[in-house]
């Protein structure tokens, strides 16, 4: 696998995508969600790196769901590593206004250990399929007790589709997610403009 690889599959990746049309379609079960991966000057673990968020429509600064990711190829495996980060406070916002990421200090980030998602390209339609790493060890806080997150994507040149799930370790029996099935997501922004050899291999 080349570098041109993993570029191509950065380049998808960076991105806004909306699930707007899902929402107007059915809105008991599903609201109008924004999702954001945007490309970082920085690098974490020395590899290049991205910011996400996730947040409904009506309310950009109060995001539900944020995150730092550094990205790697290895033997055909896309691999993005997640990290929490102590100040996710002023960052919220930033897939409307992403000049707040300057502020990102490196040295407040900390793994996830275990929440790596793991993608594969898809020859007949070359769709990227990804999933949480094997090993059942991304826990989740929720309700007063730990589960553990299955999460599914399936990531396209126009698209988004996701589904997360949360099980209970003992029992493997469902606790949380959707129950009306994967989100669908709309790109309607590429966010990989500065996505360039440069910024692949920068060091």
């Amino acid at each position: 696998m080349t570098s041109d690889a993993l570029l191509t599959f950065a380049k998808t990746l960076a991105g806004q995508f909306s699930n707007f049309d899902q929402s107007q379609n059915n809105p008991k079960d599903f609201a109008h969600i924004n999702i954001y991966f945007i490309p970082l000057a920085i690098r974490i673990n020395d590899k290049p790196s991205f910011y996400s968020e996730q947040s409904y429509d009506h309310d950009p600064w109060r995001p539900y769901r944020q995150g730092f990711h550094c990205i790697e190829e290895n033997n055909g495996v896309f691999i993005i590593q997640n990290f929490g980060y102590s100040k996710y406070d002023r960052v919220a916002g930033s897939g409307k206004h992403p000049s707040l990421l300057a502020t990102v200090k490196p040295e407040l980030l900390t793994p996830r250990c275990g929440c790596a998602m793991h993608f594969r390209q898809d020859s007949s339609t070359n769709h990227y399929i990804g999933c949480v790493e094997p090993g059942k060890n991304c826990l989740v806080p929720r309700d007063g007790k730990l589960t553990y997150l299955v999460s599914e994507v399936e990531l396209g040149a126009d698209h988004w589709n996701s589904r997360d799930r949360g099980f209970d370790p003992n029992t493997d029996q469902q606790c949380w997610g959707s129950e009306h099935g994967m989100l669908t997501f709309k790109r309607i922004a590429s966010l990989g403009d500065s996505i360039d050899s440069n910024w692949l291999d920068c060091r």
